[in-house]
């Protein structure tokens, strides 16, 4: 590691075991905490996740404010089952319509920031398996203590699992083939953070509200170079979770998810002056599948859409409403 980053990774990481209620309610004071789960088709998890978030850091401890799941067009009982575990459930195009529809989990989050009144958000996926409220807790920590931090990434091991088998560390294809040898070829001060792509972060509502959000996959490598670009390496911490056990996609899908990561890459490094591009990246992406008789070519559209920071959008602050003490 470069010496700074060293540093950083010394100074900014810690363990959600750091981080007991007693001393996140003890710095809480009147800050507002928001927990958001953006959600597609999640009915096999969303409804444990959202109770256990009530049930441990509402009800047994005022620590999390509100919980709001952004339902993205489930065509299952998403909405149904996390309403019925304890969540504010808001319709991802309900929230300002008026900016149009686009799509992706980037879209959710962006929507989250006028469904929410929270100070602090916390963002979590819904489709995570043996949740535990440890990683609002830990994701907290650094924010509640330390008015430096603006932004807290979430790291863990990433277990591959099919079925009965499992393989350590074979989760996190896509981090390792993908996003760590960019960031480490184009931000190498970013080196130390160990889940770049994780979905499971927080962060303060003045500087997210300030940041563009991709709209698709790319959106937690933008928010994570976007961060770093207007608030600066310090302002960033990371906490460990322990273990992260979700569902996983095929390398079809994830084909899919790397592009856009390489386009949303490509559009940082562009927009922070860090390379002068001769022409606009193709945003078309060919994959071959297996068929009788030979193969199948599959074209699909990888482009990433944005959206601006929410605080240029003319209905966000009429949409805000305070939280009810």
């Amino acid at each position: 590691m470069l010496p700074e980053v060293a540093s950083w990774w010394r100074r900014r990481t810690s363990d959600t075991a750091d981080w007991p209620l007693d001393t996140l309610l003890a710095a809480k004071g009147a800050t507002r905490i928001s927990v958001v789960l953006p959600a597609r088709d999640e009915e096999a998890t969303v409804g444990a996740i959202v109770a256990a978030i009530r049930a441990e850091l509402i009800e047994q401890v005022p620590l999390v404010d509100e919980i709001v799941v952004i339902d993205s067009r489930s065509t299952d009982r998403t909405a149904e089952v996390a309403a019925a575990a304890g969540a504010e459930v808001v319709a991802q195009d309900a929230v300002l319509p008026e900016t149009g529809r686009m799509s992706g989990k980037g879209e959710a989050l962006w929507k989250s920031l006028a469904a929410t009144r929270g100070d602090l958000i916390v963002f979590v996926d819904a489709d995570l398996r043996a949740f535990s409220t440890g990683y609002v807790t830990g994701l907290l920590g650094p924010l509640l203590t330390d008015p430096s931090v603006g932004y807290v990434k979430g790291c863990y091991d990433r277990p591959l699992v099919n079925g009965e088998n499992r393989v350590e560390g074979g989760g996190g294809r896509v981090t390792e083939l993908v996003a760590r040898p960019l960031i480490n070829l184009h931000w190498p001060l970013l080196a130390g953070v160990m889940q770049p792509l994780g979905g499971e972060y927080a962060g303060r509502r003045a500087l997210l509200e300030r940041l563009p959000f991709v709209t698709g996959y790319g959106v937690e490598m933008g928010l994570l170079l976007d961060v770093f670009q207007d608030a600066g390496l310090d302002a960033i911490a990371q906490v460990d979770l322990g273990r992260r056990i979700h569902s996983h996609q095929s390398n079809e899908a994830l084909g899919a998810m790397s592009s856009q990561i390489l386009l949303t890459v490509w559009s940082r490094l562009q927009r922070h002056g860090r390379m002068l591009p001769l022409e606009a990246p193709a945003t078309a992406l060919t994959q071959f599948r297996r068929a009788p008789g030979g193969h199948d070519v599959l074209v699909s559209d990888v482009s990433v859409g944005e959206r601006p920071p929410m605080v240029e959008v003319p209905g966000y602050a009429s949409v805000r409403r305070p939280l009810l003490s």
